[in-house]
């Protein structure tokens, strides 16, 4: 339609649902899509590119090999406890798994070609996975942006990706507040009459990123909790002293929320703070 020179704006179907006056039919959805749009303030979703689609699905093809890879290393060693082999669990001790039931020959000789099997898919999936992460860093080194991204503490060259691809521009958010809402990192507000009710994160925005940044904030809080990190600010070790680890996780994601969003916003680079251990 671009093509033709018409102007595309998209807007989020639960946006223009609530313009749908009754039943469920093309001329209801066209007639609510016109006054949704009309609406002076009305949000909008950028079109996105054909180079900006192509990384979306490179970061979507990544995460069903990693969900792919994590089922199948859980019904191996589902299978090898059936026969009584049993494993420490993470992702490094498959091939160990594997080879101790390989060398087992108290096994039927069926289990053990099914389980030969069930490796070689693993091994594959690996492999598959890892040329994936290549071709995600080279992406990655290629942006600017991405790289000062990745210099904030707990978000990383995959988050740093994310942020990239999965954000809009940037300016169409006021503050960075907006940005952590967009995202679904803030709490759901059912207040009334004065009283403020704040509830659980509201999960809005998109599901990866923000299961990419409350990962990367959990990651840096193991740190700071056993002392390895330098990144542990004085608001970080006394929020950690009220609250559950798992609320400071979010919370940490929040605040590195809104540090991006003013990297990509200025074009600054992060620095910490002077007599600070961290800047966010």
């Amino acid at each position: 339609m671009s093509s033709f020179g018409h102007e595309v704006k998209s807007i989020a179907p639960q946006l223009a649902k609530p313009y749908v006056k009754r039943g469920k039919n093309d001329a209801a959805d066209a007639e609510a899509l016109c006054e949704a749009m009309s609406r002076p303030t009305m949000r909008f979703v950028p079109v996105k590119t054909a180079d900006q689609q192509a990384a979306l699905t490179l970061v979507g093809m990544r995460e069903r090999l990693i969900r792919n890879r994590t089922q199948l290393a859980n019904v191996i060693r589902g299978f090898a406890m059936e026969f009584g082999v049993v494993a420490a669990k993470g992702m490094c001790r498959i091939e160990l798994l594997l080879e101790r039931i390989a060398a087992d020959h108290s096994l039927p000789e069926l289990a053990r070609e099914l389980f030969a099997m069930h490796g070689v898919e693993y091994r594959q999936l690996l492999a598959e996975t890892k040329a994936i992460d290549a071709k995600l860093i080279a992406l990655h080194r290629s942006e600017e942006c991405s790289r000062r991204l990745a210099e904030i503490p707990g978000v990383g060259p995959v988050g740093a990706s994310l942020l990239m691809m999965k954000t809009p521009d940037p300016r169409m958010f006021k503050s960075g507040r907006d940005f952590a809402a967009w995202i679904g990192l803030t709490p759901k507000d059912h207040s009334t009459a004065g009283k403020v009710r704040l509830g659980v994160i509201t999960r809005a925005g998109d599901e990866m990123l923000r299961s990419a940044l409350v990962v990367g904030a959990t990651a840096l809080l193991q740190h700071v909790r056993t002392g390895r990190s330098r990144h542990a600010s004085r608001w970080l070790t006394e929020l950690l002293q009220r609250k559950k680890p798992k609320l400071v996780a979010v919370a940490l994601a929040n605040k590195i929320a809104r540090v991006a969003w003013k990297l990509m916003v200025s074009g600054e680079t992060y620095r910490r703070t002077e007599g600070q251990t961290q800047a966010i």
